[in-house]
């Protein structure tokens, strides 16, 4: 009553096996695409963050343009400490990011006289100048101001002192503005390295 199927010639079968098997290769791709994508998009948002170094406050030590990458991971573990190069939301208008150099920690009095930054904690009442030793020789810190930090407050200053739009001018920076450390320069090559955090004595 029924005809007999036509069958499917070898070569026909064996094109097949092999769309079938491009098929679920390219499956397999678009997966790990996905799987890759994802992923990084959350080490971008949440560990780990691009910074493009815009302007000439610190130099020496960041130049304009410069490839950095933010830990955003360490501050949810520890409090951010002296010396560390940080990016933090400008208090002024949130939606700008500055990169400055932690000097005054929460609780600290900073002052700025005579071309010094003389800071006083509990363990300092009488005061004392910490040890730049990343900034250029005989550079000044001009300014005159002092500045009492509450237990969330820090004081941010750029490496480049005449040239640094910093908490001298717009204040302290709250702790919840702080987005995380530099940790990495990308970029350029020939200066590429971990960002270590200054010791002082």
């Amino acid at each position: 009553m029924f005809g007999k199927q036509p069958k499917i010639p070898l070569v026909g079968k064996k094109a097949l096996h092999y769309l079938a098997s491009a098929g679920l290769f390219l499956l397999e791709l678009f997966k790990i695409a996905v799987l890759a994508g994802v992923t990084i998009a959350l080490i971008r948002y949440y560990l780990f963050k691009p910074f493009y170094v815009k302007g000439a406050s610190m130099e020496p030590n960041f130049y304009e343009k410069e490839y950095l990458i933010i830990d955003e991971l360490s501050y949810r573990f520890r409090e951010p400490e002296r010396g560390e190069v940080v990016v933090f939301r400008y208090p002024e208008n949130p939606k700008e990011y500055f990169l400055k150099r932690i000097i005054g920690l929460p609780g600290e009095t900073v002052k700025i006289s005579n071309n010094r930054v003389m800071l006083y904690n509990a363990q300092h009442p009488e005061g004392f100048v910490i040890n730049e030793t990343y900034l250029p020789k005989n550079l000044k810190t001009e300014g005159e101001r002092t500045i009492a930090l509450n237990e969330n407050q820090y004081f941010m200053m750029g490496d480049n002192r005449p040239n640094s739009y910093d908490s001298r001018r717009f204040g302290p920076v709250e702790r919840n503005l702080i987005i995380g450390r530099a940790w990495f320069r990308g970029w350029p090559f020939s200066r590429m390295e971990t960002l270590d955090t200054p010791i002082f004595d």
